[in-house]
């Protein structure tokens, strides 16, 4: 891979936003595809998304912004998929498996496929028949809005092919940011899915008037928790450790601009899932991801107490207060 490479984003979102930023600093025009036909014209006039990040600012000519998805795909090779988790299966719902034949494919989902139960990287391995080498995935610990503020931040880029992954993180590489790569694309995403459920346990119980004494408690016993899952459906030796698990689940749990802590937050204060929704106007991925996680887990029987006690809330309707008590007697 080479700067001559044509990189293509999908998605309007602050992560989408984020990552156009990067990509700009080491890609001459990035192509970017986004549903909303306001937004991708506001920018082509004034080079802002109107609705995410607005703050950043992209130079003139640096981007080619369409509402034509097929036309961004044809025009790429790489492909960044930077759309909602939960809406990806109707987005490609009616797409020809050839129109992505020979695409290499990075996925900034940190979510699930809820129609399929599947982590992005084995919907578009299954659906599209393409090769794991040619999928990466873009983890943390990395929140759009410190990228849009040029904070430091750090990446890892997970592919089967490290070297296909080192090239990629390359063009995201820039002086706030910094890469690594992986070869573990099921963990690192399998993680990433499961971080935001913790996260929104996290929120849960901050909505409740827990301190941070139990928060700490909590996030260690769900590091754990992830570890034993994902070796159960992926076994393979991993460094739950290191900053593409433990630390994206870190900053995912306790950060002010964690979509998924603020949804868990606002369940904790009383507010129904749906107006917790409503009032964020913006998708927190562990809320769908639970459900296919507990969907998932029948066929491996691992025990996961804080991942159950979510999907009760959410999905039973139990009253958080009462789910967490009982929560507080399996932790250790």
């Amino acid at each position: 891979m080479n700067s001559t490479r044509k990189v293509g984003v999908i998605g309007g979102g602050s992560w989408a936003t984020a990552i156009v930023k990067m990509l700009t600093n080491n890609v001459e025009v990035v192509h970017w595809w986004m549903r909303n036909k306001d937004s991708a014209d506001f920018i082509k006039q004034y080079g802002r998304n109107p609705k995410y990040l607005s703050s950043v600012k992209f130079e003139p000519g640096s981007l080619e912004v369409s509402t034509n998805m097929e036309e961004v795909i044809d025009a790429c090779d790489i492909l960044v998929m930077a759309h909602p988790s939960a809406f990806l299966y109707e987005l490609f719902l009616d797409f020809s498996k050839e129109k992505l034949a020979g695409k290499m494919i990075f996925t900034a989902i940190k979510g699930i496929v809820p129609e399929v139960h599947s982590i992005p990287a084995r919907y578009f391995h299954k659906t599209f028949d393409i090769p794991y080498d040619n999928i990466g995935m873009i983890s943390g610990p990395c929140h759009a809005e410190e990228v849009a503020m040029e904070k430091l931040s750090y990446l890892t880029i997970a592919c089967p092919n490290e070297e296909k992954a080192e090239d990629f993180s390359n063009f995201l590489d820039c002086r706030y940011i910094k890469t690594s790569t992986s070869d573990d694309l099921f963990g690192t995403e399998m993680c990433a899915v499961l971080k935001n459920i913790y996260a929104v346990a996290a929120g849960i119980c901050n909505g409740l008037g827990y301190g941070d004494n139990f928060q700490a408690l909590l996030i260690s016993n769900s590091i754990r928790e992830a570890e034993t899952f994902i070796d159960a459906v992926s076994p393979t030796h991993r460094d739950v450790k290191s900053s593409a698990y433990l630390g994206d689940l870190l900053v995912t749990a306790y950060s002010q601009f964690s979509r998924n802590r603020n949804f868990g937050s606002m369940i904790g204060k009383g507010y129904s899932v749906r107006s917790a929704q409503i009032e964020m106007n913006m998708v927190a991925e562990g809320y769908y991801a639970v459900k296919s996680i507990v969907e998932i887990n029948k066929k491996f029987n691992v025990e996961l107490p804080i991942i159950d006690s979510v999907y009760r809330i959410c999905y039973d309707k139990i009253a958080p207060f009462i789910e967490m008590e009982i929560l507080t007697d399996k932790l250790s």
